[in-house]
């Protein structure tokens, strides 16, 4: 397995790869399918291209597998912070110490900008394998947002957690 930077020549595999997460954990993430769907293709290439955010993806061959984004804050105040997100790994690929893998390579990328100094993340409530494979990882619980997301009639919890990038 492969984990590099997408270029937004991977924005086709990405954005079939997100498409296919929003799909199958719709509680997971604050954007829906039809929302993305919706959106261009040199939309996802934009967002390949951006220096607020960075894009990995393990790759088995050319197959995109997994992925996980940050997101780096433009503000002054909070320029030491990135936020980690966008975290996916296919069904076939899960079970495999893939996640760990990306949120490893995640904090690595991080680790390379010096003015950072904390990663955040949120993980919904009720998703105890992602929640512990990020305790297992460093990070810490802060807070707890209630109904975060909605999904139909359902809402959702999302809980924070964050951790120091000079553990890494």
């Amino acid at each position: 397995m492969m984990i590099r930077q997408l270029l937004s020549s991977d924005a086709q595999a990405y954005r079939a790869l997100m498409l296919q997460a929003y799909g199958a954990y719709p509680q997971a993430f604050t954007s829906s399918v039809a929302e993305r769907a919706a959106m261009p293709l040199n939309w996802w290439q934009k967002r390949l291209d951006s220096p607020l955010d960075r894009l990995l993806g393990a790759f088995e061959g050319d197959q995109l597998a997994g992925i996980v984004g940050l997101a780096f804050e433009p503000r002054e105040k909070a320029r030491h912070k990135v936020t980690l997100f966008g975290m996916y790994v296919t069904q076939a690929h899960q079970q495999r110490g893939l996640g760990r893998q990306l949120v490893e390579a995640a904090l690595a990328e991080a680790c390379r900008h010096p003015r950072l100094t904390l990663i955040q993340l949120t993980v919904t409530a009720g998703n105890d394998a992602a929640l512990a494979l990020y305790q297992r990882c460093g990070f810490i619980q802060y807070g707890l947002e209630p109904l975060a997301v909605r999904v139909g009639d359902e809402y959702f919890d999302k809980i924070h957690l964050w951790r120091e990038l000079a553990d890494q």
